[in-house]
C-alpha cells in the first residue's frame, strides 16, 4: 500500500467519531480540563452562529493523524487523542445512544480516567442550562459545520515523523501564532482580512513574540498587581477579545473608544487585534527614537547603552536596542523593566515630560543597584510592589500606580527613594549607576 500522508482527507467530527478507532498504549494521557472544555463548547457556539449567517459555512477543528497498517486493522490515533476523546464525550451527551468502536476503549492510567470522568461531567452541567433546540444545533453541527483534516499513513515511522513536523514545522507555534488565526476567523471582510495580513507579515516574528513576551502581557498583570510568567497558549485568551455585537457595556466601550488602545483593556476581536499589535510595535519604536534623539535625556541614554561611549553613536531605536545588550542578564531585566514603565506610561498619557521618564528610569535602576543578584522573580515582585523594604529601596507598584493617575504630573511628582543606608551600590560595579542616578535626582 502507497503511503498517504500527501493526501489528507476532511471529515465531519461524526464520520471520524464513527471510524474503527483504537488509542495506542503509547499515547500520553488524556489531559483536558473543564478549561479545555469551555473554550471547545464556546468554539462550536460561534460556528454555529456563523453557520446560520453564511451559506456552506464550514468549521476547521483540527488535525488528527492516523496509523493504519491495512484495511481490515483498525485506525490507531498519533495525533489529536486530547480533542478526539473531548468530542467523543460531547457527542454522548447530546445524543447519549450514540454507539462507537471508540467506546470500547479500556484506560488503565488514572489521570486519563479522572478527566474522562470530570469533563464528562462539566458537559453534562453545561447542556442541562440550555434547551433542546441547542443542543439539535451542536449536534448538528458535529455532523454538519465542524470539520476535521485526516492524515493516515501506513508506516509507524512515517506517523511519527508526520507528528513530529505537524507540531514543531521547525518551530514552536507561539501563542500569537494562534492568536493571528482566532482574529483571522472573526474577520469577515475580505478587503479587512486582506489587509490584516498583509500588516502581520510585513512584521519579523521574532518583533511580535517580543512584543507580547516581553512588553504586553507582564504589562497586563503587573498594571493589576499580579505577577506575570512566560506568555503560553494557555493565556492567550487576554488578546481574544470581545465581539462588540456580543451586546456588553465593556464592548461597547471598546468598539467607541477606537482607534485608541490601551495596555490593560480589552479589545475588539477580529481587525482591531492586528492594529493593536501595529499600534504597540509603532509605540515601542516611536518612544525609543525619543530617547535617542532628545537631548534632555542624554543622561538616561548613557546609562542604557552598555558602552557610554557609544552615545553619541546610538542614533535609531535599532541601534539602541543593540547597545542595550549587556552580558549582565540582571541588568537586562532592569532595563526591560525601565522600557515598559515607559509604554505603560506613554500609552496613558501620550506624554513625554523627561521628568516622567527620568523617574521611572530611576526606579527601574535602583533595583539593579538594591541587588547583588537580580533575576525575573525578582522584577516580577519589584513591578508589582511586592518588595522587602529591607532590600529594595523603592516598595511602590509603579506601573499600577502609572495605570491609575489621572494627570501624568502624578509620575513626573513620584516621590523616590534614592539614599541607601550605607551611600553604596549593593555590588561595587554598580556603584558609577548608583552616582548617576543620585545626579539625575538633584542629589549630587
Amino acid at each position: 500500500m502507497c503511503s498517504q500522508k500527501d493526501k489528507p482527507e476532511i471529515w465531519s467530527v461524526d464520520k471520524l467519531l464513527v471510524q474503527n478507532l483504537v488509542i495506542p498504549s503509547y499515547q500520553r494521557p488524556y489531559k483536558w480540563t473543564g478549561k479545555n472544555i469551555t473554550e471547545l463548547i464556546l468554539d462550536i457556539q460561534k460556528s454555529i452562529e456563523d453557520g446560520k449567517k453564511y451559506s456552506d459555512f464550514k468549521y476547521r477543528v483540527g488535525t488528527v493523524i492516523l496509523y493504519r497498517g491495512s484495511d481490515t486493522e483498525p485506525y490507531e490515533v498519533v495525533d489529536g487523542q486530547q480533542r478526539l476523546l473531548s468530542f467523543l464525550l460531547l457527542k454522548l451527551c447530546l445524543d447519549p445512544n450514540f454507539m462507537c468502536e471508540l467506546l470500547s476503549a479500556e484506560f488503565s492510567d488514572k489521570v486519563t480516567k479522572q478527566h474522562l470522568h470530570d469533563n464528562a461531567q462539566y458537559i453534562r452541567e453545561w447542556f442541562s442550562f440550555v434547551d433542546d433546540e441547542t443542543k439539535k444545533d451542536f449536534n448538528k453541527a458535529l455532523g454538519n459545520t465542524l470539520e476535521v483534516v485526516v492524515l493516515t499513513v501506513n508506516e509507524l515511522g512515517e506517523a511519527f515523523q508526520l507528528f513530529d513536523s505537524q507540531n514543531t514545522r521547525g518551530r514552536e507555534l507561539y501563542p500569537h501564532d494562534l492568536l493571528k488565526a482566532y482574529h483571522l476567523r472573526e474577520i469577515h471582510d475580505k478587503y479587512d482580512m486582506q489587509r490584516a495580513v498583509l500588516k502581520w507579515e510585513s512584521k519579523n516574528p521574532k518583533s511580535i513574540r517580543e512584543l507580547f513576551d516581553s512588553y504586553l502581557f507582564p504589562l497586563w498583570n503587573w498594571s493589576k498587581r499580579r505577577k506575570s510568567g512566560r506568555f503560553t497558549a494557555a493565556e492567550i485568551d487576554l488578546y481574544k477579545g470581545i465581539e462588540e455585537s456580543s451586546g456588553y457595556t465593556y464592548a461597547h466601550r471598546a468598539n467607541k473608544a477606537m482607534p485608541y488602545f490601551l495596555l490593560s483593556e480589552p479589545l475588539i476581536s477580529g481587525r482591531d487585534f492586528f492594529e493593536m499589535v501595529d499600534h504597540y510595535m509603532q509605540m515601542l519604536h516611536s518612544i525609543k527614537q525619543e530617547l535617542v534623539e532628545n537631548p534632555d535625556l542624554r543622561d538616561v541614554k548613557k546609562f542604557l547603552i552598555e558602552d557610554p561611549n557609544k552615545v553619541d553613536r546610538v542614533n535609531t531605536p535599532e541601534e539602541l536596542d543593540n547597545a542595550c545588550k549587556s552580558p549582565s542578564t540582571g541588568m537586562n531585566h532592569a532595563r526591560n523593566l525601565f522600557f515598559c514603565a515607559l509604554l505603560c506610561y506613554y500609552d496613558r498619557f501620550h506624554n513625554f515630560d523627561p521628568m516622567a521618564v527620568k523617574k521611572l528610569f530611576t526606579w527601574a535602576m535602583m533595583l539593579r543597584v538594591d541587588m547583588n543578584h537580580l533575576g525575573f522573580d525578582t522584577i516580577n515582585r519589584y513591578a508589582i510592589g511586592l518588595g522587602d523594604k529591607d532590600r529594595y529601596t523603592n516598595t511602590e507598584p509603579v506601573i499600577s500606580l502609572i495605570s491609575t493617575a489621572r494627570r501624568h504630573t502624578e509620575i513626573s511628582g513620584m516621590s523616590l527613594e534614592l539614599k541607601r543606608e550605607n551611600g553604596e551600590a549593593e555590588a561595587t560595579k554598580w556603584q558609577e549607576l548608583y552616582d548617576a542616578l543620585l545626579q539625575i535626582n538633584g542629589y549630587k
